[in-house]
């Protein structure tokens, strides 16, 4: 269910690729029209002319190859910051001790709301034992990762928007308010997500993503069922088929974002896709808080302490009677 702010990366000289130079561009020219508008009104102030003003600036820089650049050390500007505010003008190392402390309070904020909207850690849903592990890389969060009981029985729902930091996490707090609202109308699965796509592919940057297939650990072992449809948000159309699959008693679904599969130890081996499942099969039947458990250690014992590059999501859901 991976979607949108599409993975950054440079060119020569610094600057970000041409497709996000194109959105960016678009999103400042409309910015452009609005304040034209506003600044007729009644109700202007000095404040619309200085962002008039700024956003001039920002588009300038795009015609002259400057965009994305630190005005002070001219090094390139952290992708995700320009993507979340076109009109940043300094990387992080330049920043004022203000704008830093700004930062840090925004940052802060952002981490409280996203974990506000994670599911409750005591949820007991009739039937079923559920555990999640959530574990963000810096401050704030890309991972998505939802859990909630409707008419129709366990909604859960994990994700990873592509990216990492403010951009990613805004994605996912988008992510969030969209499967709720749509959940709240009673809408079947397979309309839900192509509903949850359609709004996704209209309102953010193209998708440079995959999925990483869910594991069914039953008493046999663990199988891999893969997705049955391209991420959100990379066709404005595209439909979702249900993959439909019977749990027997202790059976349980374990989700993954891919802070876990694309762990690296210090030879840099990733830990991989055939690992979790290996781990998995030796543990069938361990209920949720126990495979997250046995994961998160052998993770650890992979790393070798390596500092994790990703965000990392883990949900089991078990079938407990």
């Amino acid at each position: 269910m991976e979607s949108s702010a599409a993975k950054q990366q440079p060119m020569a000289g610094g600057s970000m690729i041409t497709a996000e130079q194109s959105y960016l561009r678009t999103e400042l020219e409309q910015r452009r029209e609005r304040l034209h508008e506003a600044l007729h009104s009644s109700a202007a102030d000095a404040s619309l002319s200085q962002l008039l003003t700024a956003v001039d600036t920002a588009l300038s820089r795009i015609d002259q190859g400057t965009f994305g650049l630190c005005e002070t050390c001219h090094d390139a500007i952290e992708a995700e910051r320009l993507l979340a505010d076109p009109l940043v003008r300094f990387c992080l190392d330049h920043l004022t001790s203000a704008e830093q402390r700004a930062l840090e309070s925004d940052l802060s904020l952002a981490a409280r709301i996203q974990r506000a909207l994670l599911p409750k850690l005591g949820l007991a849903p009739a039937g079923w034992d559920v555990r999640y592990h959530y574990q963000p890389a810096d401050v704030v969060s890309g991972d998505y990762c939802d859990l909630f009981e409707t008419d129709g029985g366990l909604l859960f729902a994990l994700g990873d928007v592509s990216g990492k930091g403010v951009a990613a996490s805004m994605l996912m707090s988008h992510l969030h308010a969209t499967f709720r609202s749509l959940a709240e109308a009673g809408l079947p699965l397979d309309r839900m997500v192509e509903d949850a796509n359609r709004i996704f592919c209209e309102s953010t940057l193209a998708v440079s993503a995959g999925h990483l297939p869910v594991l069914h650990i039953h008493g046999d072992g663990a199988t891999p069922k893969d997705s049955t449809g391209v991420p959100l948000g990379m066709f404005c159309n595209t439909r979702f088929p249900v993959h439909r699959l019977t749990l027997a008693h202790g059976d349980t679904l374990f989700l993954y974002t891919d802070g876990l599969t694309e762990a690296r130890n210090r030879a840099g081996a990733e830990y991989g896709l055939h690992r979790i499942r290996t781990l998995a099969a030796r543990h069938t039947g361990i209920e949720p808080a126990g495979l997250i458990s046995e994961c998160l250690e052998d993770l650890q014992s992979f790393g070798e302490g390596l500092k994790q590059p990703d965000d990392l999501t883990l949900l089991a859901v078990q079938r407990a009677e």
